[in-house]
């Protein structure tokens, strides 16, 4: 991985984790009580090397278009990519109402729609190509433009972490992207691609079979290579995808806590864990999307999901109610009164 710039990331440190896990056992409470919630905002807090400020919360969306929808993988056509895209800057998508809901930013970066935005206001444009090439054929990209999509989304985690935000989220736009997300899954879990793909934007079961065997040829094509994550986003992945990686690698880097949705983003932060894997300390999950090749990276990252309501949307709608639960949690650890604050009796000592 000599070819990557990024510093190697330091993982969380365990007096950090014990230092927040003391604050919340003086809350009144019985230790432990509030379960998960008492594990997030003990990661959350050690993260942060003991610095419980939650208030600014950027949503990243990464837009890009996918070659291989040339092999009808997709219920809906390319052009929908672009018109989703002003329908996020208009304000009108399910992301949009969530992160409202949330109190939190939405920027939507252009990685490689096939699509010419001009100067529209709300871009960030940072597009690499009009899409991907079609996987089934050729890579869908060279390995110095899957460095340039890493690149891109660290870059982008650095600027924002100056700029204040204090927990991301990883979210995406791409007709054609669950195809690339079984595939990358398919390789790191090396098991079935029927395990991997599912109906993604709607198709039928004529229409997941051949999801299917477009996603064997492109890995009989390509031959991914399982150890190397930058041959892997090459060779089946997306911009969006690179985009996210390094949006996760860039966030755990600065010491934020950066949230993902479901499978896309799954598979871009497996890319992610592939090149270090200290980033696992420093994502949380959300939800378990109902595309199976979800599971295995639930598997590969030895977690488990926040929720499951059986969604598949993606554009980080996922990751946006999972900012809500952490932010309950960290709300626990910082309003929550200390017996001895309420005049509250502990436990007897053993």
């Amino acid at each position: 991985m000599s070819e990557l710039l990024f510093p190697k990331l330091k993982p969380v440190l365990e007096s950090d984790l014990q230092k927040a896990q003391s604050h919340l056992d003086i809350l009144t409470k019985p230790p432990g009580s509030l379960g998960k919630l008492e594990k997030l905002a003990q990661r959350y807090v050690a993260i942060r090397n003991g610095d419980s400020t939650l208030n600014k919360k950027s949503i990243f969306v990464f837009a890009s278009d996918h070659g291989v929808t040339e092999e009808g993988v997709s219920a809906y056509p390319k052009e929908v990519t672009p018109q989703m895209v002003y329908n996020f800057l208009s304000g009108g998508a399910a992301i949009n109402v969530l992160a409202r809901h949330v109190q939190a930013e939405v920027i939507i970066v252009d990685m490689g729609v096939d699509h010419d935005f001009g100067n529209t206001e709300g871009i960030i444009s940072k597009k690499i190509e009009n899409g991907t090439q079609n996987m089934a054929k050729v890579p869908a990209m060279t390995r110095n433009q899957a460095i340039q999509s890493l690149q891109t989304g660290f870059d982008l985690a650095l600027e924002w972490s100056s700029k204040g935000t204090d927990v991301f989220a990883a979210g995406e736009m791409g007709i054609g992207n669950s195809t690339s997300a079984a595939a990358i899954m398919a390789t790191f879990d090396g098991g079935p691609i029927e395990l991997a793909a599912g109906s993604g934007t709607g198709v039928d079961e004529a229409g997941l079979k051949k999801k299917i065997e477009v996603i064997r040829k492109a890995l009989q094509t390509n031959k991914p290579n399982p150890k190397d994550p930058l041959d892997v986003l090459s060779k089946v992945g997306g911009f969006e995808i690179g985009g996210m990686a390094g949006l996760i690698l860039g966030a755990a880097e600065r010491k934020r806590a950066i949230i993902v949705d479901g499978l896309i983003s799954g598979a871009a932060a497996t890319i992610a864990l592939k090149i270090d894997p200290a980033v696992a300390d420093y994502v949380f999950t959300s939800h378990q999307s109902s595309e199976p090749g979800h599971a295995m990276f639930f598997q590969l990252y030895n977690q488990s999901p926040l929720f499951d309501f059986e969604m598949r949307l993606g554009e980080g709608t996922g990751a946006a109610l999972g900012i809500s639960i952490l932010e309950s949690a960290v709300k626990i650890y910082n309003e929550m009164a200390t017996f001895e604050s309420a005049g509250i009796s502990d436990k007897k000592p053993s």
